[in-house]
């Protein structure tokens, strides 16, 4: 494409982008492959000194929009140069190009009328950003609209573009406003040429409207200046329509019935934004970008404001989705409440089963254990006493057997045991003739082998003590 005029040295026009009143857009080409835009201000600057009131005024302004790229932000156009072209003498701002559809055209066919929930929280979130980012350090952008918010392909972002307002003075913006203006995006002050950080909340909340609704609240039906004047006129008069309404009436048929009602389910705290950007009188709207977007930080979140309640999340979704965790709630608690409760010993069905709380269990036990304890000692001091004072009351030995039985030394014969017999019963049976025959024999079983023993334990103690007793010294082995 041939050069129409020349921008400045090293820096080549490749053809317009967009042209109006306001100014002109022109892509621009360095030496290399990098492409920017250029904008071209609509008011000629005929000499570069200090004494030149339009060109003090450029140089001022052109100072603030560079503090705008002193922190990066990925929603801002960022500003690369700034001067006076070779030909023609008009004042330029040379910025990013930023390679993507702007909103004018994604909300024009073949893309749908309006945008879906999830993406106008997208473009609101990172246009008050941008909005943010700008009056933090005291720029004004006085020009935001559709066509001036670009959508990066690149990256996925929504980025503010066009500061061409905030580079001209008073008297130019005002005259520039009044002829060629986007009148559908202004705020009513903007009319009388004034500018505020609220004049951009206003036009920030008519790109809002748009999304939801599908149009702007007052479209301009035609470039003429009686519809230019009645769209004035109703930004300074009328109230704003209904956005939900016209976005039912604007959402695509080729959408299903579910997805069109999910789409309507708009948050309230998005309207409640929606309305207060839209006030007529700057002191109803958000004070500055800041304010705005920590509003919009809190309504994406939840936050409830207790002094406003209002303010709070009460769409459709979150009413049915808390009814049915309270519904939850109530069922968990009933079938916990009709769960048995746990028994110690057996299971509940068992007929024998004996419950009993975990404290009498406790003392239970302990008692056991004690009475275990006391037990043992007490077989250990008096348990001999104890067992030989069963045996004699249960089988009562005589005196006289015993001593019968501990004079016998020797086994007796198969004879002497014959002849013995005769004498030795009748006694038995004359002392004991009430103990029955088997614990009879029992006891005398045991006596002999308590005699056995004794004997044994005495011979074998005799042994030792003729062994300590005798005179060894004198045994040679």
């Amino acid at each position: 494409m041939s050069k129409v005029f020349t921008i400045t040295e090293g820096l080549e026009n490749m053809g317009a982008l967009r042209t109006g009143g306001q100014g002109s857009v022109y892509k621009g080409r360095r030496y290399g492959p990098i492409i920017t835009a250029v904008k071209l201000l609509p008011t000629p600057i005929h000499t570069e000194s200090t004494d030149d009131k339009n060109f003090r005024n450029f140089q001022n302004e052109v100072e603030k929009l560079k503090k705008v790229n002193e922190e990066p932000n990925p929603n801002v156009v960022k500003i690369l140069n700034s001067g006076i072209t070779e030909s023609g003498s008009f004042p330029f701002i040379e910025m990013e190009f930023i390679d993507g559809p702007d909103l004018e055209d994604l909300l024009k066919p073949p893309h749908e009328p309006v945008f879906t929930i999830k993406e106008i929280i997208k473009l609101a979130d990172q246009l008050a950003n941008a909005l943010s980012h700008c009056h933090k350090v005291s720029v004004k952008h006085g020009d935001i609209k559709s066509n001036n918010v670009k959508f990066n392909v690149h990256t996925g972002n929504y980025v503010l573009l066009d500061f061409g307002l905030s580079a001209m003075s008073d008297d130019q913006r005002r005259t520039s406003i009044r002829h060629a203006g986007a009148i559908e995006f202004m705020a009513p002050e903007q009319n009388e040429g004034l500018m505020y950080f609220q004049t951009d909340v206003y036009s920030y909340g008519i790109i809002l409207y748009e999304l939801i609704a599908g149009r702007v609240p007052f479209p301009l039906k035609d470039n003429g200046e009686t519809a230019r004047t009645a769209v004035m006129l109703a930004h300074m008069e009328l109230e704003v329509p209904d956005a939900m309404e016209l976005r039912r009436k604007n959402l695509p048929e080729s959408w299903t019935e579910e997805k069109r009602e999910l789409e309507m389910m708009v948050p309230s705290w998005l309207l409640q934004i929606l309305s207060k950007c839209l006030q007529k009188d700057i002191n109803n709207r958000f004070a500055s970008g800041m304010e705005l977007q920590d509003a919009l930080v809190q309504g994406s979140i939840g936050a409830i404001n207790t002094s406003h309640p209002d303010d709070a999340w009460n769409s459709d979704v979150l009413l049915k989705e808390n009814e049915r965790l309270q519904g939850l709630v109530l069922y968990y608690q009933e079938n916990e409440g009709k769960q048995p409760a746990p028994t110690v010993v057996t299971a509940p069905d068992d007929p024998r089963s004996v419950r009993m709380s975990k404290p009498i269990f406790i003392m239970f036990m302990i008692l056991l254990c004690g009475f275990t304890v006391f037990s043992a000692v007490v077989m250990d001091k008096f348990g001999g006493r104890i067992y030989h004072g069963v045996v004699n009351r249960l089988f009562k030995p005589s005196k006289k057997q015993q001593d019968t039985t501990t004079t016998q030394v020797s086994v007796p014969t198969r004879r002497d045991t014959q002849e013995q017999k005769p004498s030795i019963k009748p006694l038995e049976e004359e002392q004991n003739s009430n103990i029955p025959p088997e614990v009879d024999s029992t006891t005398d079983s045991i006596l002999r082998n308590i005699q056995r023993i004794k004997k044994r334990n005495q011979d074998a103690q005799f042994y030792r003590d003729s062994v300590k007793k005798a005179d060894t010294s004198n045994l040679n082995f």
